[in-house]
């Protein structure tokens, strides 16, 4: 068996790298470079009669400026605060109810329930935006019906409760998902341990809250670090509910505020800024929930 030489050897490594690499620049680096030099720039008419095409001129930060600027983009940041706190303790909180609830040793038809918490998730997300638009809107909706037949004027698209109702379709759609997470991760629990706890005198709860769930800390991080990164940029509940609800304008959150600058006034280099400016709050808020996360595993 001939031995690789010294070059071989680190050209190898540099072989099985070469697709990840080529696809991490072509998807990522390349896109986001592109977003950065097109934030630089706008597009004006050349001549003040709109006659002569448009030109592109240089403007440095101006971009930036003008969206922090825009009082209907910093709204959106404060929408969006409202329904992290809202979506992701609930979601985040159910997926971990379910999963500790499936994993216990009193559960029955594990299978049948994974599959069945699993299934919302299964659903596209427009699709689903869709269904909850229908369940929402008076006169279509059962619920509502119910709801007035019962005395309760709940308006679940009103400017008090239309939050609680994006938060409420995104966690149905997601919560089966993260259970699934969850309950893998308890399933490398080591049985020794959970042994240990019951001869020790723990109930399920106390097994639960003081065994399982520290040892899945990991998992837990994690997850509040994807849905937080995926939270900020909400866009479907919203833009699919505008139709139903007056109380949501078209720039209600920072990604639909950059669509519409995108592809309603055309003004690519304000739209290329603000995404950068989101990518820079999931970045910070990545940072935090990892910080926070590893003294809470550390802790």
């Amino acid at each position: 068996m001939t031995t690789p030489t010294g070059l071989g050897r680190r050209a190898a490594p540099a072989l099985f790298l070469a697709p990840f690499l080529v696809l991490f620049l072509a998807t990522l680096v390349a896109p986001i470079g592109y977003a950065l030099w097109m934030s630089l720039f706008r597009e004006q008419a050349a001549s003040g009669l709109g006659f002569g095409g448009t030109e592109t001129l240089f403007v440095g930060a101006d971009n930036y400026l003008r969206a922090l600027a825009d009082p209907g983009f910093r709204r959106g940041f404060l929408h969006i605060a409202l329904y992290c706190v809202i979506y992701i303790p609930v979601m985040v909180g159910g997926a971990l109810a379910l999963a500790l609830l499936v994993d216990s040793a009193m559960a029955r038809a594990r299978r049948f329930f994974q599959l069945a918490y699993f299934l919302p998730h299964a659903v596209p997300g427009l699709i689903a935006a869709i269904i909850w638009g229908f369940l929402y809107t008076p006169g279509l909706s059962p619920v509502v019906d119910l709801l007035r037949a019962l005395g309760s004027d709940l308006d679940f698209l009103g400017p008090d409760a239309v939050v609680f109702s994006m938060a409420n379709a995104a966690a149905w759609q997601w919560t089966g998902y993260n259970m699934v997470i969850f309950y893998a991760a308890l399933q490398a629990v080591p049985r020794e341990t959970l042994e240990a706890a019951t001869v020790d005198g723990a109930g399920h709860l106390r097994t639960a809250l003081a065994v399982k769930l520290p040892m899945i800390r990991s998992a837990v991080v994690l997850t509040v670090l994807f849905t937080a990164v995926g939270a900020i940029q909400l866009f479907n509940e919203p833009e699919v509910l505008r139709a139903q609800a007056s109380s949501i304008s078209q720039n209600w959150s920072p990604v639909m505020f950059i669509y519409q600058a995108a592809f309603t006034r055309h003004d690519y280099g304000l739209a290329a800024a603000a995404s950068l400016l989101l990518a820079v709050l999931g970045a910070l808020l990545s940072y935090v929930v990892t910080t926070f996360g590893n003294r809470w595993k550390e802790a």
